[in-house]
């Protein structure tokens, strides 16, 4: 692995995020010619994370899947993740203001994954529960993020037509199917000051997001109210958008973040620098 500073280190952590990422134990063969790594190595470092307890080994079956102490790390992330904890009482607060279902997401590669879900009361449950990954281009809380990187980044996730995935055949839109077609979105976002989604995700919902902006100014998280379509006309999403603004300058702030620009204000997301 050229590049890295602490091969054993990187080693270590690619072998979890593999294991983490099966659905059972592997053998240590199949760890090592996944991510080409001598079988020596493999087994060596397998060894140190079971006696750690971040690694089981069944002898019969001879496979290695995780341990205690992998699931004790992934509850303290649930326990003390500072945006889950900061986050969730500025959510519930935003539901309290608008009377419709919000959200936190952080981007994941070209996905967002959820970490707050708040549902309003007599509203229907929805798809973006903590712990769901959704593909970015597509909800209005990856939109909002995708804005505000600078365009290499984006360019860099996009780089061809495969990584725009769609959703199943219930929903009424496709979202962008191309990196031309996707960056007319985030300009709009830009210019508009939040993001929209609109039958992508969920036929007969709509979603408006804003930015969560970090002490650089680039994106820690999306913060997004998800409604029946019917419930909020198109040319009241802007009021909604400074109501989520609100909440997303607050968090921010509780973050050491940069301040979120006003919805409507021309650029106001994408500050982050060009580079």
């Amino acid at each position: 692995m050229p590049g890295t500073k602490v091969p054993a280190a990187d080693q270590t952590l690619a072998i979890l995020s593999h294991l983490a990422a099966q659905r059972g134990p592997v053998p240590a063969s199949t760890i090592a010619s996944a991510l080409g790594l001598p079988r020596s190595t493999v087994y060596h470092l397998l060894g140190v994370l079971q006696e750690r307890g971040f690694v089981v080994h069944l002898p019969e079956a001879r496979r290695y899947g995780l341990g205690v102490a992998a699931f004790e790390l992934s509850s303290g992330f649930s326990r003390q993740q500072p945006l889950s904890l900061l986050g969730r009482p500025l959510v519930a607060s935003l539901v309290d203001r608008t009377g419709e279902s919000a959200h936190l997401a952080v981007l994941h590669g070209r996905d967002v994954l959820y970490i707050v879900e708040e549902r309003a009361r007599r509203r229907p449950s929805l798809v973006t529960d903590v712990g769901v990954r959704l593909p970015a281009h597509l909800t209005a809380s990856g939109r909002a993020l995708l804005a505000a990187l600078p365009v290499a980044q984006v360019r860099a996730l996009y780089p061809d037509a495969a990584a725009f995935v769609t959703r199943s055949d219930d929903v009424e839109a496709t979202g962008p199917r191309s990196l031309r077609e996707l960056r007319a979105v985030l300009d709009r976002v830009r210019t508009d000051g939040f993001a929209v989604e609109d039958g992508e995700i969920t036929a007969g919902f709509a979603s408006v997001a804003v930015a969560v902006l970090d002490h650089a100014g680039w994106p820690a998280a999306g913060i997004a109210s998800t409604f029946p379509r019917e419930n909020v006309a198109p040319s009241d999403r802007a009021a909604l958008a400074a109501e989520i603004t609100r909440t997303a300058s607050e968090l921010s702030r509780r973050i050491r973040g940069a301040a979120t620009p006003a919805a409507g204000a021309a650029g106001a997301v994408g500050a982050a620098p060009q580079r």
